[in-house]
């Protein structure tokens, strides 16, 4: 049987909701109560809330040669990290437009590895809150076919400060790397272990296309 939260939205009282922060992100002050599981409510609890956009993200896989396409950039929150702060991670961005999820998933991978990706070929992986303990934020991980042979170098948004390499990485060293720690964001090991499960069945389903 599939489970079923007892809880929801309507079980939480929000006393006051005010923005004390807003730049790349916002940061909101809460005052609330929430029901409890034995019955009644909460004392009033203070939390602070971190509201981001909701993001994507795509894992590039090819069949043909069993390789991934990732990319490695400079990441503030990673720079105190023993591996250090440029970390091997998947295109990726925030829908900040009308566009669809899909649409940001298309344009991020072209912008960030130059790949062009068919819309009807992205495969849903998973969407989940990053870090529900302080964040709102959500992230939807994409599956899509490429050719790495044709996929390489540096690229992304000077705009926008990306300096951005792509990285064209054996499917099995992928593997090797998730069970040995060296991969460094939760994203990445998400999807990584997604595909040590569908590999096969991708390699049937885009094997002609």
């Amino acid at each position: 049987m599939m489970y079923k939260p007892v809880l929801n939205q309507s079980d939480v009282r929000i006393a006051d909701q005010k923005t004390v922060y807003q730049g790349f992100y916002q940061v909101q002050k809460l005052k609330l109560q929430h029901r409890l599981f034995q019955g009644g409510w909460s004392k009033l609890l203070h939390r602070e809330l971190v509201v981001r956009l909701p993001a994507v993200a795509v894992l590039m896989y090819d069949v043909i040669t069993d390789q991934v396409v990732l990319i490695e950039q400079f990441r503030v929150g990673a720079m105190a990290h023993e591996e250090g702060p440029w970390q091997l991670e998947m295109v990726a961005g925030m829908i900040d437009t009308l566009e669809t999820p899909t649409q940001v998933a298309i344009r991020e991978c072209k912008e960030e590895s130059g790949a062009i990706i068919d819309e009807t070929n992205l495969e849903l992986v998973c969407q989940y809150l990053v870090s529900s303990g302080g964040s709102n934020e959500t992230l939807a991980i994409y599956c899509a076919p490429v050719d790495a042979s044709q996929l390489g170098g540096v690229h992304g948004l000077p705009t926008e400060g990306e300096d951005i390499q792509v990285c064209v990485i054996d499917r099995q060293a992928l593997g090797q790397m998730l069970e040995q720690g060296k991969l460094t964001n939760a994203a990445t090991i998400i999807a990584a272990q997604w595909l040590q499960q569908h590999y096969p069945r991708l390699q049937a389903q885009w094997g002609s296309i």
